[in-house]
């Protein structure tokens, strides 16, 4: 199975500004559902701590008024997607179907990998950094979205280099451009 880096970034690479936020990212109903559609082939999402207390919000999501039927969705493909948390302060998960590992092993995600029925997503760009160097990320998928944020978190790493193959790609209405890759080297 493929273990696939995905995330949302700005025209200049960035997943998050100077100040850490990334509402600027924030999918319409149209992405939400193209999301969706990709993260039907997804059995594990691997999270940093940061990333994870983030996406624990659709674990109730569904309670609160006026959510989409994406965002519906969305929410219970996230619930029921397994979940891996690296974090060494982290206690205990706050969100079903959620263990903690407490450092990033190499070695357990290959084999994850070997094992997997599924598709492996990794969330967030210091953790994907960590797949990425270790030479595990086979796939990546960019949701470039139009503006600029001009500091903050990087999409990828300082010192990466990657052959990367374009194997799809798709235009919103909004803007935002969605490019798949496979890593080649």
């Amino acid at each position: 199975m493929s273990l696939i880096y995905a995330l949302h970034m700005s025209v200049d690479g960035y997943v998050e500004d100077e100040h850490g936020r990334f509402d600027w990212a924030a999918p319409d109903e149209e992405v939400s559902s193209f999301v969706n559609q990709l993260t039907a082939s997804i059995g594990t999402h691997l999270y940093g701590r940061r990333m994870y207390e983030t996406m624990v919000y659709w674990e109730t999501a569904h309670t609160l008024p006026d959510q989409s039927q994406a965002e519906l969705d969305w929410g219970r493909q996230w619930k029921a997607i397994e979940k891996i948390v690296y974090s060494t302060t982290l206690a205990e998960p706050r969100g079903l179907r959620t263990r903690i590992e407490r450092t990033f092993d190499p070695e357990a995600v290959r084999q994850l990998k070997a094992n997997a029925g599924h598709d492996i997503a990794v969330a967030g760009p210091e953790l994907a950094a960590h797949a990425l160097r270790a030479g595990l990320v086979d796939e990546i998928q960019m949701f470039i979205v139009p503006m600029t944020v001009g500091a903050g978190k990087r999409f990828f790493p300082d010192g990466m280099r990657l052959k990367l193959e374009l194997v799809d790609e798709r235009r919103f209405r909004s803007g935002v451009v969605f490019l798949r890759y496979v890593v080649r080297g």
